[in-house]
């Protein structure tokens, strides 16, 4: 096919538009109204790569009704300045590792290879990477989001900046709707607005701070007292009929900064999809676990344009955030690292008494609710009844430590006892019913009896007992760089959550919900002996 001068005129000005742009410009702009390409260059419609960062999602569907209507048409045409050009190699990135990095997720992020990164100091091929070790990664991403962090780790987790943080005192001196607001809840009955953000950020792990900020600024609950419906019903933007009030709102909003930090985390995120157009970004492959939690949240309650404004750290809300609560910055030059250089998990049992088969029912699977961290294993103890039916059997514990919660069918135990689940290692316990279970305050060695597994504190379709661990307030995946060793047995994730196996030397345990013959599991004598 011969070109026309005028087309060949076109083709040679798109490429050097193209590599103007891509020295000058290595972010994205919001898309305003894409060109049209000439008629000439129409056939080359489906071949050119899209100038922004921003792309149509190619399965956009219509959203479904009252959550933010119909999907808008999406372009069908893309500019002609994205030409591949004949350039040289680009450099390669020089990256300094942040706490909680490791090899495989780091590269990931990048888009290369394990192989293709190098360092000057040796690399560990699983464990965690030395803070500020020097990394050199092949340039690979061109449109990425910015990667200026806006948001430290210990102000998205319920960190030990957030420690002594009185959420009720916080509140009684503001004069906005959170201070009289009153909900009723099917657990614990009527309880305040303080009440129903302390609970939702101490299960979740969600630092109590970002939750207030967020709320005041997505509706002014805080200081305010609007009146608009959609404020009132949906106080933290999410418009669903299904997830009104005050205490749906806030677990919406925990789970899309859960899936947002833990994603990044572990490695299973690195791309936005906006709720309201569709288009798409690919995250800056150094940012930080805590603002790509805010990127990810006002992606789902914002269209591209809106997304920009809601995260522009001047004007937006990291801008709010500070005026607010203070420089979240400074705070966390006191508490970070959340992971210190060398973290590793202390010795910890299986949490069930010896001598009895158990079954491994739950691989790695999320820690609270369903998304988010990767950090939980499943066990049930031997049963003739099917379903959810209290057991005889005792959940124990699997290291000493301080019973600093008992409560709806949860147990926690801090095991540094200063009182602090935000400080330190801490397990939790789910689903352990109230009766007998630890008080508060008491002191257990390990192997001591904590309570019996039931299907108390959440949803559950049969006896167990879920265990989990936080680090710092952070949620410590069971398949990650300190993976969960019980006894020895080490968690492997499967493909999907909930599937996954424990290993331990040549011996291997498959999780199974329905606990068949490969699944069963137990606390041995010589076990105790090792340990």
């Amino acid at each position: 096919m011969k070109l026309s001068l005028r087309l060949r005129s076109i083709l040679i000005s798109a490429i050097g538009l193209s590599h103007l742009a891509c020295l000058s410009s290595p972010y994205f702009i919001a898309p305003q109204a894409l060109p049209t390409l000439p008629e000439e260059l129409a056939i080359f419609a489906g071949t050119l790569p899209p100038t922004y960062a921003f792309l149509p999602s190619p399965t956009a569907t219509p959203e479904p009704a009252g959550i933010g209507g119909g999907a808008p048409a999406l372009p069908t045409t893309i500019p002609v300045t994205t030409l591949p050009t004949e350039t040289s190699a680009p450099l390669p990135i020089l990256y300094n590792a942040q706490a909680g990095d490791t090899l495989p997720v780091v590269a990931v992020r990048f888009g290369v290879s394990v192989d293709e990164i190098t360092s000057p100091d040796p690399l560990p091929e699983r464990g965690l990477l030395q803070p500020g070790q020097l990394l050199v990664i092949p340039r690979r991403l061109a449109n990425t989001t910015r990667s200026e962090q806006i948001l430290p780790d210990s102000e998205l987790v319920y960190s030990p900046s957030a420690a002594d943080f009185d959420i009720e005192a916080y509140i009684a001196q503001t004069s906005g709707k959170l201070r009289s607001y009153k909900e009723w809840m099917k657990s614990t009955g009527t309880v305040s607005g303080a009440q129903v953000v302390q609970r939702v950020a101490l299960e979740n792990s969600i630092n109590p701070r970002l939750l207030l900020a967020l709320l005041e600024y997505q509706s002014g609950w805080v200081t305010g007292q609007p009146s608009e419906a959609d404020r009132l019903l949906y106080p933290m933007g999410h418009v669903n009929p299904i997830q009104p009030a005050l205490y749906h709102q806030l677990i919406w909003a925990v789970n899309q900064l859960s899936i947002g930090y833990y994603g990044w985390r572990e490695g299973r995120l690195t791309e936005l999809t906006f709720l309201k157009d569709r288009y798409r970004a690919r995250l800056a492959p150094d940012l930080n676990a805590g603002s790509v939690a805010l990127l990810y949240y006002f992606a789902q309650i914002h269209d591209s344009q809106g997304w920009l404004k809601a995260v522009d750290p001047q004007t937006g809300f990291p801008a709010f955030y500070r005026q607010m609560f203070g420089d979240p910055w400074e705070r966390a030059a006191a508490v970070e690292p959340l992971y210190p250089p060398g973290l590793e998990q202390p010795p910890l049992s299986l949490p069930f008494e010896p001598n009895q088969v158990w079954s491994f029912t739950g691989g790695p699977h999320g820690a609270w609710e369903r998304d988010g961290s990767y950090a939980a294993l499943d066990f049930a103890p031997p049963s003739s009844e099917p379903g959810c039916v209290v057991s005889g059997a005792w959940v124990t514990a699997s290291a000493a430590g301080l019973v600093v919660r008992s409560e709806r069918g949860i147990v926690v135990l801090d095991l540094d006892g200063d009182g602090k689940e935000q400080t330190g290692w801490a397990l939790v316990y789910l689903h352990v019913s109230s009766e007998d279970s630890v008080p508060v305050g008491t002191w257990v060695a390990r192997g001591d009896r904590l309570g019996h597994p039931s299907c108390e504190g959440g949803i559950a379709t049969g006896t167990h007992v879920h265990i989990a661990r936080k680090f710092n307030g952070e949620w410590i995946a069971a398949d990650g760089p300190v993976p969960f060793n019980l006894s020895g047995w080490i968690a492997v994730a499967g493909e999907e959550a909930y599937e996954g196996f424990l290993i331990r030397g040549d011996q291997v345990v498959e999780a199974n919900t329905n606990a068949s013959r490969k699944s069963l599991i137990m606390l041995t004598d010589a076990d105790l002996q090792r340990e």
